[in-house]
């Protein structure tokens, strides 16, 4: 790829990529953050930031691992159904998020080891206490789960609700599955509508 002169800005040379149309200055004073922003949002490798910015990959890695980003649990109100579940990332290392299901915005994240029925339990307790009502879970098709969360109306996510139909080899079986989940969450929730606010 070529790139050429695109002005300056506060005295420093701008620079366009001539592919993707990205802008940057070559400088050799540029910030952690600002190598973390061409990195995350403008999709730079680290080989391209050290041409780009004349910096070695090893100083790239470096600034970039200064970088702080921690997560804090967002503040909540109203309410809605939770779809939880945890995604990983090699042995040991997963994350455990929680979205709203109708916006699909975060209400809880947390780093774990392994998926342990308490991380769940952790997770719903932590949107409780932040003032967010939960008028049902969505989880995945872990029995513990159902156990734990009994007081909630309770959905097995799709992805895993078809993972659990395969297991099932006749045309029947599947019928009776998929009709006792959902006589199952019908009642789960003319129970939930009958109870007093």
């Amino acid at each position: 790829s070529h790139t050429m002169k695109n002005g300056k800005r506060k005295g420093v040379q701008l620079y366009v990529c001539g592919e993707c149309r990205y802008q940057f200055c070559n400088r050799n004073e540029v910030s952690a953050e600002e190598l973390w922003r061409c990195y995350l949002d403008g999709k730079q490798t680290v080989s391209e930031l050290s041409a780009a910015y004349g910096l070695s990959p090893s100083t790239i890695k470096r600034r970039l691992s200064e970088v702080a980003m921690e997560w804090e649990q967002p503040s909540l109100d109203g309410g809605g159904f939770v779809h939880l579940d945890a995604t990983y990332w090699g042995r040991g290392f997963g994350v455990l998020l929680a979205l709203e299901s109708s916006t699909g915005c975060p209400l809880y994240m947390s780093f774990v080891k392994n998926e342990t029925t308490k991380d769940y339990e952790d997770a719903v307790c932590s949107i409780r206490a932040r003032g967010y009502g939960i008028r049902g879970i969505i989880i995945d098709g872990r029995k513990s789960l159902f156990n734990s969360f009994a007081e909630y109306p309770i959905q097995m996510c799709q992805f895993h609700m078809k993972q659990i139909i395969r297991r099932y080899m006749t045309q029947e079986n599947r019928k009776r599955f998929i009709s006792g989940f959902f006589l199952a969450l019908t009642e789960a929730l003319s129970m939930n509508k009958q109870d007093p606010p």
